[in-house]
């Protein structure tokens, strides 16, 4: 049984960002992205630039058969130039629909499916643009070098939602 609080609305400022934009089949997302935290963090140091929150994964294409695409990001204050492979964006200001999750990440598909399923029976429905999300969010609050233990992780899921 999945640890999760209750989901709710909370209304979120628009967030400036780097990450590093992939697409990676399902099947690879759990080898393939997070290295990627790495590896902004890194650049985000050799910048001199300070982290204005907890990492996350901001799912753009949610396509289970094919590939997701997804940015491993990490929030800043204000915007800067990416570089290389380094983006820089912003996550949308908005009515975000979410929960926080305590557990194994392989949870997290299942905690994902519970907060659709609640906005759905709200009649809440989803900033969307075809298949673009503007903001379906993963939020990772623990550091596995401080919590090793996975079953303790605590990730929040927000998802924005379309404006009534």
């Amino acid at each position: 049984m999945i640890s999760v609080t209750e989901p709710k609305l909370v209304a979120r400022n628009k967030q400036h960002y780097v990450g590093i934009r992939k697409q990676v089949p399902m099947t690879e997302l759990g080898s393939v992205l997070p290295p990627l935290t790495g590896e902004v963090f890194a650049w985000l140091g050799k910048k001199g630039l300070e982290p204005a929150g907890a990492p996350f994964w901001r799912y753009l294409v949610v396509d289970m058969e094919r590939k997701l695409e997804v940015d491993v990001g990490v929030p800043i204050v204000e915007s800067v130039q990416g570089e290389c492979q380094i983006i820089s964006d912003i996550l949308p200001a908005g009515t975000y629909a979410m929960m926080l999750h305590t557990g194994h990440p392989d949870e997290l598909e299942e905690a994902a499916a519970r907060l659709l399923a609640w906005a759905e029976g709200k009649g809440i429905r989803w900033k969307v643009a075809g298949d673009r999300w503007a903001g379906r969010v993963e939020w990772y609050y623990s550091d596995p070098e401080i919590e090793p233990d996975m079953t303790k992780w605590e990730t929040e899921l927000a998802f924005l939602t379309e404006e009534a």
